[in-house]
């Protein structure tokens, strides 16, 4: 999946618990994680990735996930959805 399907807010979750609820919840695809987010944010977000067994990608800094998103904050993570919400 290319990192475009963020900029869909229909298919695309920003933020800690946003993320780690479409995880738990079974919905997330894959999941993008900013380097320079929070340790405890980014080990909470690969724990839960690793043992759902769900694809993670890195990108630089938190500005740059936010701007991959289409918002204008930073964002420390974010998670594209397998199915589109309504």
């Amino acid at each position: 999946m290319d990192s475009a399907v963020l900029k869909d807010f229909r298919r695309r979750v920003v933020g800690r618990r946003e993320t780690v609820r479409e995880i738990q919840r079974g919905r997330a695809a894959e999941v993008w994680v900013a380097r320079d987010a929070d340790s405890a944010i980014l080990s909470e977000i690969e724990r839960e990735c690793r043992t759902n067994q769900i694809p993670i990608h890195h990108v630089d800094t938190m500005r740059q996930l936010g701007q991959l998103c289409g918002i204008e904050v930073g964002a420390a993570c974010a998670a594209a959805s397998r199915e589109t919400k309504n």
